[in-house]
Order: structure tokens, then C-alpha cells, then sequence
């Protein structure tokens, strides 16, 4: 139980996805740091740091929607794995032959 998505879900995201992950904060702190180093004033440092917080803050909420997302898909498979409990008397992973296995 990894939590990693699987390449079905890894195909599903697309290239539009992969932009707001990752190329729409860059852009974003990348514009606020040219703004800042091109006009050099007091408004355009403000504004240029406004700017990569903002990417930054893009940044960020992706990576907490992914571990939100990582757990929903943990507590699936922790929920299928209780179910299949229910239905046969051991775990998904144990060998059902094994009668010290149930002990555990």
C-alpha cells in the first residue's frame, strides 16, 4: 500500500494536468522574478514577490490535493482489504492454508 497512483491514473491526468502541477507555478514565480529584475522599482519588487508567492502557493496546493487524494485511495484498499477479511477469514495477503498466519 504505497499510495502511489497507478498508470491508468497516471494516463488519466494528462498533459493539462502536468501543466497546472508543475509549469503553471513555475511560470508564475518565473514572471514575478523577470517583473522584478526587469522594471526595478519599488512597485515591481512588491509585485514580483507577490507573484512567486503566488506560484508557490499553487505549488503547494497541489502537492496537499495529492496526499488528500493518496489517502482516499489508501483507505480504499485498506477498506477492500477488510472486506475480503469479512468474506474469508484472513487477510488478502496471507497464505489461507497457513493456520499460524491468523494468530498474528
Amino acid at each position: 500500500m504505497t499510495g502511489e497512483p497507478t498508470p491508468a491514473e497516471k494516463r488519466k491526468a494528462g498533459p493539462l494536468m502536468a501543466f497546472v502541477r508543475v509549469w503553471l507555478p513555475i511560470l508564475i514565480c518565473l514572471s514575478g522574478i523577470a517583473i522584478a529584475g526587469l522594471i526595478r522599482t519599488d512597485a515591481a519588487y512588491e509585485g514580483g514577490a507577490l507573484l512567486v508567492s503566488a506560484g508557490v502557493s499553487v505549488f503547494l496546493l497541489n502537492v496537499l490535493f495529492r496526499l488528500g487524494v493518496r489517502g482516499d485511495r489508501e483507505r480504499g484498499r485498506e477498506r477492500a482489504a477488510r472486506d475480503y477479511f469479512e468474506r474469508h477469514g484472513h487477510w488478502p495477503d496471507e497464505d489461507a492454508g497457513d493456520p499460524g498466519a491468523h494468530g498474528r
